[in-house]
């Protein structure tokens, strides 16, 4: 699984994975800052969330058009610096008034302007390391391996947020609005961290920096393409842009109206097994468990059978120590529950991997678009779970706690929601690298993200939507996720003729 890919997969993945593990941070509370530091509605909230969101999967769109002209890693150097302004305005606390909404509207900025330059042009980069011949077939597989790299990231953010948030309340003695700001200063040292990699690590992916200076990249051949054929790719990609959009509106529930239901209807208390879920050093475990007998049976010489039977070895220590240390009972925060989809896409990432493997080996591998279509059917599933388990539940408008529903139920969701993800998301990146053309291949990429912003604002549908029955919320969501699938299915031919 990871032996045959390129080197500088692995350097610009890590670089990732730090700017993803401070963005996440982030994004794990701040809803609820919204709502504890400045006192907005839901609806408010639900605004400001995903126009943050928007601006953050708009703006590679003008990160790639200018990294197209003038070069993708100066564009990724610049980004990571305006993302770190950005983050650190927001750490500053300013209390709740109008200079704080002011400061926080600015630092949003930076982030999201950051961001643009920073995160499509970054996966051109991964994407341009397999046009080396030596890696074409690896590209799927590849991409998924980057994408499971950044979720580690995201699988330590909400522990970190929650963390450090109680040591500002109660070894600080800071209020809990102003404990966020501690979290959000997370996010700074980890974007340190990632520019540090990138530049650290820049020897392994030489072959895909951009040259610096416009005579000398008007030097370098362009894989020349007729304007039919141009034509044809890019309304490919634009219808399967369009499908991404809805994916996105419900995928990116888990920070808002999922969290809403996490803080409100679900059990602030677990115990027993159940609440060995909820300690990230259990989740790392199993994660060990997944990778280690994955391990052992794919590896063929005996050194390292015996390495990944170390790994085995440690996750059941770590599940066995803690089990007997298990404490009666525990308490949840709702930014918890958004741990899982990061630690799904870790732990099954081997398992996509392997699986698609052994199709292609069968010649029955499904391609892109097909694949894509199955994660919004499995999108859809998702929210089914979610509609039928909330029928009888009150509907809500406000920051109440009014039902201890099991958190199996949110557990099994995101589960479910990992699974499209995995279906849909990496794959969907890899696309874009291997059928963008040439010349628009940062453009492309942009596009991508644009659809990802589209949904993300479309998001604050469900988020105005809270407060009805919530049987309709999650129905119109489970509702628009077969309408997108069923629309991929009716022009699967076309889509297959260029992949």
């Amino acid at each position: 699984m990871f032996e045959g890919q390129p080197k500088g997969l692995w350097t610009l993945a890590l670089a990732n994975t730090g700017e993803r593990f401070g963005y996440y941070t982030m994004l794990a509370v701040f809803a609820l800052f919204l709502g504890e530091n400045f006192g907005f509605a839901a609806g408010t909230a639900s605004e400001i969330y995903t126009w943050f969101l928007t601006l953050v999967y708009f703006l590679p769109l003008f990160g790639g058009m200018a990294a197209d002209k003038w070069g993708y890693s100066r564009m990724v150097v610049i980004g990571i610096f305006v993302m770190f302004l950005g983050y650190l305005l927001l750490s500053i606390p300013l209390g709740g008034g109008t200079v704080a909404v002011a400061a926080m509207g600015a630092a949003l900025i930076l982030v999201s302007l950051g961001t643009g330059m920073f995160k499509g042009n970054l996966q051109v980069m991964v994407g341009d390391l397999y046009n080396d011949a030596r890696y074409a077939d690896k590209r799927d597989s590849g991409f998924s391996l980057f994408y499971m790299l950044i979720n580690v990231g995201a699988l330590f953010a909400p522990t970190a947020a929650i963390k450090i948030m109680d040591w500002a309340q109660v070894s600080l003695g800071y209020s809990k609005a102003d404990s966020y700001h501690f979290a959000f200063a997370v996010a700074c040292v980890s974007v340190i961290a990632s520019i540090l990699i990138y530049y650290l690590g820049k020897s392994t992916f030489k072959q895909v920096l951009t040259v610096k200076k416009a005579k000398k990249a008007a030097e370098q051949p362009v894989e020349e393409m007729s304007p039919a054929e141009t034509r044809e790719r890019i309304v490919c990609l634009v219808l399967v842009f369009a499908v991404v959009i809805f994916f996105w509106m419900a995928f990116h529930q888990n920070g808002l109206t999922l969290t809403w239901f996490a803080d409100e209807f679900t059990a602030t208390k677990s115990s027993g097994v159940e609440s060995m879920a909820f300690n990230v050093a259990n989740l790392v475990a199993c994660i060990f468990l997944v990778y280690g007998f994955f391990g052992i049976f794919q590896s063929v010489t005996s050194k390292a059978k015996t390495i990944y039977g170390v790994v085995i070895a440690a996750g059941l220590l770590i599940l066995g120590y803690n089990y007997v240390n298990l404490d009666a009972e525990i308490s949840l925060s709702a930014p918890i529950f958004q741990q899982f989809n990061a630690c799904f896409v870790v732990m099954l990432t081997p398992v996509s991997i392997a699986l698609f493997s052994w199709l292609a080996r069968k010649g029955k591998e499904p391609k892109a678009p097909v694949k894509i279509g199955l994660g919004m059917l499995v999108a859809g599933a998702a929210y089914l779970l979610m509609t039928v388990s909330s029928i009888g539940l009150p509907a809500t408008d406000h920051p109440n706690h009014v039902a201890d529903v099991t958190p199996n139920l949110l557990i099994s969701t995101y589960l479910i929601l990992t699974f499209a993800e995995l279906l849909l998301s990496p794959i969907g990146i890899s696309l874009v690298t291997k059928v963008a053309p040439p010349k628009y291949k940062g453009m492309m990429m942009g596009g991508w993200f644009v659809a990802t912003a589209l949904g993300n604002k479309l998001v604050s549908i469900p988020g105005h939507m809270w407060g009805l029955d919530l049987t309709i919320v999650w129905g119109t969501l489970m509702c628009i996720c077969l309408v997108a699938a069923l629309f991929i299915f009716s022009i699967i031919k076309k889509l297959n003729k260029v992949c």
